[in-house]
């Protein structure tokens, strides 16, 4: 007996991303909605989503778990997925969705795995792959966590696994890995002194170092070739870095 499928809700948040988005939405068409909660953008992206869909909000900047959690509840449709704006769903991963929607057994969540990429070029180590996430889901068992920075679905029950791929294209280029890396690391200063957390001098000696060779050895970063090198090199900066960050929250409180 052919069960009706379930239908779908695809949730996007987005600020300054008209030179992304467009490939992000069109790669969600298959959807039977999509909602986009944009955040104050001062370029074309509210206009180009509303080309795609007539659900975009503006919603002022509460941090990445809790803007991803705003537009979920704007979702008109409980079962859920989520796509950043540098993300493409392939046409495969889009039938995976479509069936585990139809198929009435559909579990709290479900991981999806990436290919990233920095530039042209597929990031196959460093940590970057598979990458698997939780971004298609039951919004009845699962929600965004409250973290303003490497937020996460938080899912009441089993988790499954989809077998195909989102497409990652977060990184023009090394440039834009450090403007970018520089961002999380100023997040993650801020999430670690609200919740508690102190900076100690193996944090801005040791740790940036393990965690070079960590991505570099460990991770296999070298099988990357230079892409693989810097990569390793950025994840120590941004350590080192979110660490010095803490430490001056901590002067700046004093």
């Amino acid at each position: 007996m052919e069960r009706n499928p379930r239908p779908v809700s695809a949730v996007v948040i987005a600020f300054n991303e008209e030179h992304r988005i467009v490939q992000c939405l069109e790669s969600l068409s298959w959807a039977d909605e999509i909602i986009v909660v944009d955040s104050g953008s001062t370029d074309g992206t509210f206009d180009l989503a509303r080309r795609y869909t007539d659900k975009v909000f503006d919603v002022p900047w509460k941090g990445f778990g809790p803007q991803k959690q705003a537009a979920v509840d704007l979702a008109a449709h409980d079962a859920v997925l989520n796509v950043d704006c540098d993300e493409r769903v392939t046409p495969e991963l889009a039938d995976e969705i479509r069936a585990i929607a139809t198929g009435g057994n559909m579990l709290g969540g479900y991981s999806v795995p990436r290919r990233t990429f920095l530039g042209k070029k597929e990031i196959r180590h460093c940590g970057w792959y598979p990458d698997r996430t939780i971004r298609f889901f039951d919004r009845r068992k699962a929600r965004y966590s409250d973290d303003i920075v490497h937020e996460r679905v938080v899912v009441s029950g089993r988790v499954g696994e989809c077998r195909h791929h989102l497409l990652h294209y977060s990184f023009a280029g090394l440039s834009d890995l450090i403007v970018k890396l520089d961002r999380y690391s100023e997040l993650s200063s801020r999430q670690m002194f609200e919740s508690g957390r102190r900076c100690r001098l193996s944090d801005v000696t040791i740790r940036p170092l393990f965690a070079f060779f960590r991505t570099y050895l460990w991770k296999l970063g070298v099988f990357d070739g230079f892409e693989g090198f810097m990569i390793s090199a950025t994840t120590g900066f941004l350590t080192f870095s979110k660490y010095v960050k803490l430490r001056e929250r901590e002067r700046g409180a004093r």
